[in-house]
């Protein structure tokens, strides 16, 4: 139990994300009102309808790739969570993570420094991406002493009887 519970957190942090980009994507598609502030620094509204919310040179937005992102770090998390031998995974797992948060550090700066105001949905999907970051190298630091662990718990075979 001891080696599933980071990957049990990761997957919970994916099905929020993926939650917060389904419900972004809705909102853009269905023209429907969002639930957040449209006033002041935080402006959902905003940021959502701003040439930034696409991806550049298209009218699918940002929330697209994202969504596609959080659904790829779910399956990380299950196929880690599955694994037998997980160091590699989890070094894939940390690399991932460590790219959709730069892909938060340009979105971050566009909300801060160009559009001057900050989404709250967006933050807390940006917090999800920080979050499992921040698990998967805790993952993955403690992963080598965890798996060495298992195998002292775990009984050799012995061969068959000396005679």
């Amino acid at each position: 139990m001891r080696r599933t519970w980071g990957q049990i957190a990761l997957l919970t942090l994916s099905l929020i994300g993926a939650a917060i980009a389904i419900y972004l994507t809705f909102v853009h598609y269905q023209q429907v009102a969002l639930v957040c502030s449209s006033q002041g620094f935080v402006d959902c509204a905003r940021v959502l309808s701003s040439t930034y919310s696409n991806v550049p040179g298209t009218t699918l937005p940002i929330t697209i790739p994202g969504l596609g992102w959080i659904l790829v770090s779910a399956l990380l998390a299950i196929v880690i969570w599955r694994a037998p031998e997980r160091r590699n995974l989890l070094i894939v797992q940390c690399v991932w993570m460590g790219l959709g948060l730069l892909a938060v550090f340009y979105l971050v700066y566009v909300e801060l420094v160009r559009l001057h105001t900050l989404c709250a949905w967006c933050t807390g999907f940006h917090v999800v991406i920080l979050a499992m970051l921040l698990l998967s190298v805790f993952q993955l630091q403690n992963g080598t002493s965890e798996e060495e662990e298992d195998r002292e718990e775990t009984p050799i075979p012995t061969s068959l009887s000396r005679q």
